[in-house]
């Protein structure tokens, strides 16, 4: 009879969880979340990202691009998306010098940015040269794949 007990508690337990990462998912427009803890994962992800939550994203890097007649910094034909989920870093480590900033020239294959993925670090090459008019994210901040990360020109 305890046993059963204690699978209820535990079923309640895992929804509450379940409920709390939804609801995080909803606050910050990301469309899926992951958490380990004491051997249990639990793992929540939605097909679309939720009405607004690409407006959610925007920051006021954009206002250049609104100016110049562009809305949307992923229609710039200089745009560097992310190639995958993960957290992205503009430093090689906490406290050392950024790869890139505003105004920096870049050569193709030069070190953007890392963006780290299930506990690997991942050097993002720039796919072009060009000078960095823009970067559209903050550091340590959860990317999505294909959010707009920066602009080349």
């Amino acid at each position: 009879m305890n046993d059963d007990r204690d699978a209820t508690t535990q079923s309640a337990d895992y929804q509450r969880v379940v409920r709390t990462l939804a609801a995080l998912l909803d606050e910050t427009g990301l469309t899926e979340i992951e958490i380990e803890q004491g051997g249990l994962r639990v793992r929540v992800a939605r097909q679309h990202a939720p009405q607004g939550a690409h407006a959610a994203v925007a920051t006021p890097a954009a206002a250049p691009l609104a100016a110049a007649g562009l809305v949307d910094p992923a229609q710039h034909p200089g745009v560097v998306t992310s190639p995958m989920v993960g957290t992205a870093y503009r430093a090689p480590e906490p406290g050392a010098k950024p790869f890139i900033d505003v105004g920096s020239t870049v050569e193709a294959g030069a070190t953007l940015l890392i963006i780290e993925a299930m506990k690997t670090m991942n050097q993002i090459p720039a796919p072009r040269s060009g000078t960095v008019v823009q970067i559209l994210f903050e550091d340590a901040q959860p990317v999505e794949f294909g959010e707009p990360l920066l602009i080349i020109e």
